[in-house]
């Protein structure tokens, strides 16, 4: 406590009891109270040394007040000049024991502990099992639609337009589902929205049953004008939007409320485990299916694959209910009539053309004026790597250069493994050195990686084993700072953009990255041949390293609200020192 401080409360104590000379009530011995009782007569009726320099020379000292006989006045000593404002310390602290002496401080240690304990751990815990059951019955079906159609008809034709209009769907309507997810309360949205993916899943399974029944040898013209097929263009491109909704709201904005904002390590570790659910769910979706293709019919599998999307629309309510019950009821948000009327027009068919144009707009005009603008476009920018990554492109390079199939089986399956063993490494990351140095280093690590696939490609032939292995191990430890930035650049939207417009903002990405993913899927379409594929590398090399260029550069520049924003994160911390 300085002098000031204690001669400023010395005057308080004296101004609620103008020179009185009986003593308050005692309050019992042990309250806080009887502690600040011993306290304050031993520090204020002491010697205290008080800067004055504050107070005009015309003031009237000349009258004081009358005291009661037997009452003693405070001694003040008046140093020097009283213009000299230098500060004066206490009179003897070693004199006034007093419990408030120092105010208690975390350790470094406990801070770390707070930083990596989840606000509300048992609903982190209930959205993992809400993720894990949902993600796992849709990547069974997207590993099911497209392999039935393979089935169907041996055109690429039908699987390309499916997923030609889910991908416009995307880029269409994320900006508008955004918006109307930060307007309406997020345990019924959370419900509808499951019921929506259920009902266009049970459509696109029955109009696919109903082809494999009754079609045979059909055209690639009559497959793709059937009235069935229409109908699977439209209810895929709903169901995958609903999908992106549901994944939007869960991974930008439950998982924050549930973490904790200010607990970065715990935030961190969180959008690990959700990044590692979906990873594996991925797998053994895929898997799950394939061992039904190889044993059943496939319309016994899509009916199979019916009854765990019946069964799962119940769960997943229940889950959604239990999160919000555990963490303390953290996800209920209480709306405001004009957000009623928002979500009412929102939903308005007759304007949904309108509605979706002004959406766009709207959520482009937010999204361009974010903090973390530059952090969220590296990621879009990752997405037009369709070359140089796991995929049907590389792929299709490797079997149309000889390549073996296991050798193509086991390159897919060490990428997989390097982005699980990244969403471990970036947690780790975040801890140790930041989250934006994290993210530098994930972005600086595959661009570089990149860079090497790259040059070996240009210098010598693939068809090589040496060449070819040092060709496939690049672009594998590369999915390492890819997958890490998946998850770090996620955690630094989460941080920057704020609650109420997570959902818009997380949308608008998801859509400008599908608008990316086409732009980069036409480009294959114009160079389809082979030897053609060094320059979608070199595109591709272009895009990492452009992302990662414009990362460091937000890094090096930083805006006051940007350091304002990471104020805790060790990079500017120490900038500041």
């Amino acid at each position: 406590m300085s002098s000031r401080a204690a001669a400023a409360a010395a005057v308080a104590a004296e101004e609620e009891e103008p020179w009185g000379c009986s003593p308050p009530p005692q309050p019992p011995l042990s309250s806080p109270r009887h502690r600040l009782h011993n306290f304050v007569p031993k520090c204020y009726i002491a010697n205290i040394e008080v800067d004055v320099s504050t107070v005009s020379k015309e003031e009237d000292f000349d009258d004081p007040p009358s005291l009661p006989p037997g009452c003693s006045i405070p001694v003040v000593n008046l140093h020097g000049d009283v213009l000299d404002s230098s500060p004066f310390s206490l009179y003897d602290r070693a004199s006034c024991p007093s419990d408030f002496e120092e105010l208690p401080v975390l350790s470094e240690g406990e801070q770390h502990t707070l930083a990596s304990t989840p606000a509300h751990p048992a609903g982190l815990y209930a959205l993992y099992a809400s993720y894990l059951f949902g993600n796992l019955v849709e990547q069974l079906w997207n590993f099911a639609w497209p392999a039935a159609l393979a089935i169907l008809h041996p055109s690429l034709l039908p699987v390309a337009i499916v997923g030609f209009f889910t991908k416009l769907s995307v880029f269409i309507g994320a900006p508008i589902v955004g918006k109307l997810m930060d307007h309406f309360p997020r345990i019924p949205m959370y419900t509808a929205l499951n019921a929506v993916q259920v009902a266009t899943q049970l459509i696109s399974a029955a109009t696919v049953i109903y082809a494999l029944k009754n079609l045979r040898h059909a055209s690639t013209t009559d497959v793709v004008l059937r009235p069935w097929f229409i109908a699977l263009v439209a209810a895929g491109a709903i169901e995958r939007l609903a999908g992106l909704a549901l994944g939007v709201s869960m991974e930008r904005n439950w998982v924050v409320l549930l973490a904790g904002t200010n607990r970065p390590v715990a935030l961190a570790q969180a959008n690990a485990v959700l990044n590692r659910l979906d990873l594996i769910c991925e797998t053994v979706g895929a898997s799950v299916f394939g061992l039904l293709l190889s044993k059943y019919h496939p319309v016994t599998c899509l009916k199979i694959a019916c009854g765990l999307m019946i069964c799962s629309f119940p769960v997943l309510v229940m889950l959604g209910q239990l999160i919000n019950r555990v963490s303390c009821h953290a996800l209920d948000s209480s709306r405001t009539t004009t957000d009623e009327s928002i979500c009412i027009d929102l939903l308005d068919v007759r304007k949904l053309v309108q509605n979706s144009l002004s959406a766009i707009k709207h959520g482009w005009n937010e999204y361009k004026q974010q903090t973390v603008l530059p952090a969220s476009a590296a990621t879009v920018f990752l997405n037009f790597n369709v070359a140089l990554a796991p995929g049907a492109i590389m792929t299709a390079l490797l079997m149309h250069r000889g390549i073996s199939p296991s050798i193509v089986g086991a390159f897919s399956g060490l990428c997989s493994v390097m982005g699980l063993v990244a969403t471990f490494i970036s947690s780790s990351l975040v801890q140790r050195v930041g989250i934006l140095k994290a993210g530098a280093a994930g972005l600086i690590f595959q661009a570089s990686l990149l860079s090497v696939a790259l040059t070996v490609y240009w210098a010598g032939s693939i068809s090589q084993r040496t060449p070819l292995l040092i060709f496939l191990a690049s672009i594998a430890l590369s999915r390492l700072g890819h997958m890490s930035y998946d998850v770090v650049g996620t955690q630094i939207v989460q941080t920057g953009v704020p609650a109420s417009k997570a959902n818009l903002i997380g949308g608008m990405e998801v859509s400008i990255a599908s608008l990316a993913e086409l732009v980069m899927l036409a480009m294959a379409i114009i160079a389809n041949d082979a030897s053609h594929f060094g320059f979608l590398a070199i595109l591709s090399v272009s895009s990492v390293a452009g992302a990662a260029w414009m990362f460091c550069r937000w890094l090096t520049n930083p805006t006051d609200e940007q350091r304002e924003l990471f104020m805790f994160d060790p990079l500017y911390q120490v900038k500041a020192i």
